[in-house]
């Protein structure tokens, strides 16, 4: 079977020609990729970032990806295999040797001629290009070990992934938000990097510093198809069946619950299909059938699924029905949209989609406006890395910073303001929840939100928070989690984690967090239970 799409990301991409893929039977593996000789003109110029390309070299591209927080990254290939990249260089994204940015197309000599199959990025960003020749490079944000080298230090230029992949073929790659995975031509899964909620599928939550074969139920299973959520992972079998892995708190597994997985498990509310392609945005899947079929599953906040209506789907469920055959889709992360191309050549899209009618409410205008370069007046740094913020709104929206900026602080006078005390993740939630009102944390990282809201006051964000980690308790993570409610002094978290753990005390107490808990917690919370009766049998 022909794949519609040689290089892969999670989402702007744009190619040559594409071919609906016929459908396949039960059990019958794609045979690698067929390159085109074609040579057809990628229209690229609706990106602002192509707008100082000559036409002489804006008809040499093959394929483009444009990536990075903003959009203001681009990597592209020539008809002649040569690898290009250029923009702001975020965390060493564009593999140039340095860290500097670049408005003029800079070649990767070291990547020009292997032929590009499959490629991929997360939110550092980090990149996972996968050669015709089965070789894998990795380069950019490696602060998880998500580049698969066994460190830590940023990757300034390709690498080769060599640990555990020594003598395998990768023929397709596919990045969460800090995480990797990899697959290879006999249909192993290597997965790597960050593994707060089980990405990696090790049934661990340790991080993993180097690809690791995922097993489990996938022992002897030959998969043909891989795909990242921000904290989660999907992977397709021969077969046609789906397992997935990793953060679920909004269904995004589509296991039917929203509770975390720490090893593959597989969606039973695709029994009897035959899936061809998998593909995930930041917390929904949609998966294709054999038939021409269209699934969609997770999170909904901006009618990604395409349901009709913004409620979560914590199991499969139909969309598109009264539609012609379905032959191609894709997710997007930052933009939370989804598409889908007909056997006729239309194509859909929905969700956060950008409307044509130039009006914009008044939400609709601070969402857009936020950690834009642009329009910004401030710029706080954090884990070297700059969030672009205007102090009218922060100051209308939070009495922090209302005080920071009339009261005569020292970092009223400051363009940049240094921020060591929170992560990167944590502190851009937090103000992305003043411009919208609304956070995307998974539970573990919603900790360190709630002791900034603790920190600043900030009352209704430290309920959002305490709701999003009731949602994303599990065994392993509840004892860390009600150590936190007391930490942070928040009474009603406190008491439903507390419950969640006397519910599954035999379970929680096995558990590694609860024995590393600090004495005087463990003690209190052995003489509460024991109050409870919960010691009684």
């Amino acid at each position: 079977m022909e794949r519609s799409c040689s290089v892969k990301s999670r989402d702007s991409i744009a190619h040559q020609d594409h071919a609906p893929a016929p459908p396949c039977s039960r059990g019958h593996t794609p045979p690698p990729l067929q390159r085109r000789s074609r040579r057809t003109m990628v229209d690229v110029t609706k990106w602002p970032l192509f707008s100082l390309m000559e036409g002489e070299e804006l008809s040499s591209i093959r394929q483009a990806c444009v990536f990075g927080t903003s959009a203001n990254e681009v990597i592209y290939i020539t008809h002649n295999d040569d690898v290009y990249v250029f923009g702001l260089n975020c965390s060493n994204c564009l593999g140039t040797g340095d860290s500097q940015s670049t408005i003029l197309p800079k070649k990767l000599d070291f990547l020009s001629g292997r032929k590009v199959v499959s490629l991929s990025y997360g939110s550092g960003p980090h990149i996972l290009l996968a050669t015709e020749e089965g070789e894998l490079f990795a380069w950019g944000h490696n602060g998880y070990s998500q580049l698969g080298n066994g460190t830590t230090n940023q990757g300034v230029a390709p690498v080769l992934v060599s640990a555990s992949l020594l003598n395998k073929r990768v023929t397709e790659v596919a990045c969460g938000s800090h995480h990797s995975l990899a697959l290879t031509n006999t249909g192993e899964v290597y997965a790597w990097g960050y593994n707060n909620c089980g990405q990696v599928g090790s049934g661990s939550t340790a991080n993993q510093p180097t690809p690791r074969r995922v097993s489990n139920c996938l022992q002897n299973k030959v998969v043909v198809s891989i795909t990242c959520g921000q904290t989660s992972s999907l992977a397709v079998v021969e077969n046609g069946e789906v397992y997935g892995w990793g953060y679920n708190g909004n269904g995004q597994l589509g296991l039917g619950n929203n509770g975390n997985q720490l090893t593959p498990c597989r969606l039973v509310g695709l029994q009897g299909l035959c899936v061809l392609q998998i593909v995930s945005g930041y917390a929904h899947s949609l998966a294709l059938t054999d038939e021409g079929l269209l699934y969609a599953w997770g999170t909904n906040t901006y009618g990604q699924l395409g349901t009709g209506n913004k409620s979560n789907q914590l199991s499969p469920v139909q969309i598109m029905a009264e539609k012609e055959r379905i032959v191609e889709i894709a997710a997007c992360h930052s933009t939370h949209t989804s598409a889908a191309k007909t056997q006729s050549g239309q194509v859909y899209m929905w969700g956060q989609c950008r409307e044509h009618d130039d009006f914009l409410t008044v939400s609709q205008s601070l969402k857009k406006e936020f950690d834009s370069p642009e329009t910004a007046d401030l710029k706080f740094s954090v884990d070297g890395k700059y969030i672009h913020v205007h102090k009218a709104v922060l100051k209308i929206r939070c009495e922090h910073f209302r005080s920071m900026f009339q009261s005569h602080w020292n970092e009223d006078m400051k363009e940049v303001i240094e921020i060591d005390q929170f992560t990167y993740p944590v502190y851009r939630s937090f103000l992305e929840f003043l411009y919208t009102d609304n956070i995307d944390l998974p539970p573990e990282d919603a900790i360190g939100l709630l002791d900034l809201a603790t920190s600043y006051c900030e009352n209704r964000l430290k309920r959002l928070c305490q709701h999003i980690i009731k949602r994303g308790i599990t065994i392993e993570n509840a004892f860390s989690l009600l150590a936190a409610a007391v930490r942070y002094d928040a009474e009603d978290l406190e008491e439903f984690c507390f419950k969640f753990c006397v519910n599954h005390l035999t379970e929680v107490t096995q558990t590694a967090a609860f024995w590393q808990m600090e004495g005087n917690l463990l003690k209190e919370f052995i003489s509460r239970a024991s109050r409870c009766g919960a010691f009684k049998n």
